[in-house]
């Protein structure tokens, strides 16, 4: 009863597993571990597949180039469980990052351009990249400077707390900035020497 179970489960899983198990195992003897990764030695494959039946375990072929290859007798499902939950812990602990786009009007007046402003800032604290786009329209790109003025604005405000990754570049009809989080926080200013602090120094 246990054999035709073993066959069942491994026709199941042939098409989603790396590892050759149980019978579809070809060699003629196998270098065998136990389920505690204990060394067994080696042993005929079908004194193998008698262990894995006794207990109730499978065979999983692990290093199928090895001569003779090397075969451990564990709980092959529970083995794809952990490994599964532990790709799932590794993913949830990368730090996936956006890129949001917040977009402009060369004539963006002050209270649309503080909500947006206020986004940026959001996205940012959350650890996302922003692209700053200004669309210009009809004549509005014959005054790119006037474009140019409010992303150095924007870029201003934000001076403490963001890595220009991209400066204003202008795409076809759109100016675009690219912008990221700061990773420190920037060095205290120097103040730079004078003729007349120098003078007093002296």
């Amino acid at each position: 009863m246990k054999t035709i179970a073993t066959e069942y489960r491994d026709r199941r899983h042939r098409e989603e597993r790396k590892h050759r198990l149980n019978r579809e195992i070809m060699a003629p003897e196998v270098r065998l571990s136990g389920p505690d990764n204990e060394a067994i030695g080696i042993v005929s494959l079908q004194e193998a597949l008698r262990m894995a039946g006794d207990l109730d375990v499978d065979l999983v072929e692990i290093a199928a180039t090895a001569n003779p290859p090397v075969c451990r007798l564990m709980d092959y499902g529970k083995f794809k469980y952990q490994e599964q939950k532990k790709a799932a812990e590794a993913k949830a602990k990368q730090t996936v990052i956006d890129i949001k786009e917040v977009k402009f009007r060369p004539g963006t007046d002050d209270g649309d351009y503080n909500i947006k402003l206020r986004n940026i800032r959001r996205f940012l604290a959350d650890g996302d990249k922003v692209k700053v786009t200004l669309r210009f329209r009809g004549r509005e790109i014959t005054h790119q400077n006037l474009g140019l003025a409010l992303l150095n604005r924007i870029r201003d405000e934000l001076a403490d707390t963001i890595l220009v990754e991209q400066f204003p570049k202008l795409e076809g009809r759109q100016m675009i900035m690219m912008i990221a989080p700061a990773r420190k926080k920037p060095a205290a200013p120097v103040k730079a020497l004078t003729a007349s602090s120098t003078t007093a120094a002296a």
